[in-house]
């Protein structure tokens, strides 16, 4: 069986690096931005009050990621809101390499498009050192969560983590890879 390259990571080297060169005027093909990883993130605070959650969402974002989530803890205790210290309040995954252009091409060919009434990324998202991040309101805009089984729809964050030095250079990047983001 030969394994192929991802989609993404084959148009990035054939055709978003020259793309790159040219708009940021670089020689060396090691100095250009590149998304390094992807952080999914769903906090869920109804765990406080029913543990099957964390499982049920950890579910979730397996099939949507295709690797086991971590759970996130509370690092301290907070009585206004009946938290202890250790307790699971959230998931987390952490896409790297084919994993991470895989992900890209889901999101931005399947899952972005079947937001309701969605006309782009907003471009506030960037942090000023070249990383992206936005919400989803609802996990059922990928077509690998089957909607019978959910027991709630949740929302999660996805963050982009680029090796761009600031947030034009990660917007080339970003905007060479289909992302839908409005300027």
């Amino acid at each position: 069986m030969v394994s192929s390259m991802p989609r993404v990571k084959e148009k990035y080297l054939n055709e978003v690096v020259p793309q790159l060169k040219d708009k940021l005027e670089r020689a060396n093909p090691m100095s250009l931005p590149k998304v390094t990883k992807i952080s999914l993130n769903m906090g869920l605070s109804e765990a406080v009050a029913d543990s099957k959650v964390i499982q049920s969402a950890s579910n979730d974002l397996a099939a949507i990621s295709g690797q086991l989530p971590v759970v996130t803890k509370a690092r301290k205790s907070i009585a206004t809101y009946k938290i202890r210290e250790g307790m699971p309040l959230g998931v987390k995954v952490t896409l790297r390499g084919d994993q991470m252009y895989e992900f890209i091409d889901r999101l931005v060919t399947v899952a972005l498009p079947r937001i309701r009434d969605f006309r782009g990324l907003k471009l506030n998202g960037f942090d000023g050192k070249g990383n992206y991040s936005f919400g989803i309101k609802e996990v059922t805009i990928f077509p690998e969560i089957n909607v019978d089984k959910l027991d709630a729809i949740r929302g999660m964050d996805i963050t982009i983590c680029t090796s761009a030095k600031d947030n034009d250079e990660a917007l080339i990047l970003l905007k060479a890879l289909n992302f839908p983001i409005i300027i």
